[in-house]
């Protein structure tokens, strides 16, 4: 084979090249053919994973950093702008999966060369990168458009757009690299968007535009990733107990009326971080392995329909 050739082979997917192997048959009739491990084991053995956005002790991002290292994890790099609480949330996870290495990283989420750095460095010590979850946000600007300036609006799309592209960009390039461990492309690419990014009057007009423009990216990029094996999927959570949402839950809590909040979705609640950490894990994982280009909302139902008083639909 020449060395053409064999580079276009390893630039393939895994599927595109071998298939998915037949499993034979069963009293004449063909098994049921299989993409990933059993689910009742780790879901995510031997990877590597970058997480930004995990400093916030009820966040997102702590919550799937232990999912993942739970999961069989070959190391989690934890990564925050703020430091305040990554050294405890190292000591935990290491105290929980002493076989997962632990890494805690911090930088701007939207600077270009710490996320590369990242990225290059994960890859020289592993020699490989399998899921990086681009989850660093800021809430915006809690005002009208009118009353938001340009460089406001840009500071919202630095951290909640830029962030999630970059993480795009390094990630799907080392998802690329291929080694003895790991023969063909492959990798998993997950960004926080928000029903602000699908649905309006769910947050800012910085914020949505931020969150809108997360779902544009996961559904452009998985086309020109094309073949490489490589997905890339948007996240859309609704209402979830978060440093961000922190002050209205408080509030609540404080007024008596935490019950009233997802009032408005199905579920008639609010949720916790582990309740979208699941759905990263699952999206990391090669169970989800024909999802791809998706905006997956994780809202209670509140995006399934147009909010309604009960009692005055006539």
């Amino acid at each position: 084979m020449t060395s053409i050739a064999k580079r276009r082979l390893q630039a393939l997917s895994q599927q595109l090249v071998e298939g998915i192997p037949d499993a034979g048959t069963f009293e004449n009739i063909p098994r049921v053919r299989e993409v990933a491990d059993d689910s009742v084991g780790p879901r995510v053995k031997g990877k590597v994973v970058i997480i930004t956005g995990t400093n916030s002790p009820i966040g997102i991002g702590r919550a799937s950093a232990h999912q993942f290292a739970r999961n069989g994890a070959q190391a989690v790099y934890i990564c925050d702008f703020s430091s305040t609480y990554l050294d405890v949330h190292k000591r935990e996870l290491e105290s929980l999966y002493p076989n997962v290495d632990i890494h805690a990283r911090q930088f701007d989420a939207g600077n270009e060369e710490s996320v590369k750095a990242v990225v290059d460095e994960a890859l020289d010590k592993y020699g490989r990168l399998d899921i990086i979850f681009a989850n660093a946000g800021i809430v915006g600007q809690p005002k009208l458009f009118t009353e938001i300036t340009g460089d406001e609006f840009m500071r919202t799309m630095d951290t909640n757009a830029k962030g999630p592209f970059l993480a795009a960009k390094y990630g799907a390039l080392a998802m690329q690299q291929t080694s003895t461990s790991k023969p063909y492309p492959s990798g998993s690419i997950i960004m926080t968007s928000s029903v602000a990014g699908l649905r309006s009057n769910a947050g800012s007009t910085d914020y949505s535009a931020s969150k809108a423009a997360v779902v544009s990216l996961a559904q452009t990029c998985s086309f020109q990733l094309a073949g490489t094996g490589i997905r890339i999927n948007a996240i859309c959570p609704g209402v979830i107990e978060t440093g961000m949402t922190k002050p209205m839950y408080d509030t609540a809590r404080s007024r008596g009326t935490e019950k009233k909040i997802g009032q408005l979705n199905p579920l008639r609640r609010g949720a916790v971080a582990d309740e979208v950490a699941r759905v990263a894990l699952f999206l990391g994982s090669d169970e989800s392995s024909y999802v791809n280009g998706q905006a997956w909302a994780v809202c209670g139902g509140l995006s399934a329909g147009h909010p309604v008083v009960q009692g005055k639909l006539g």
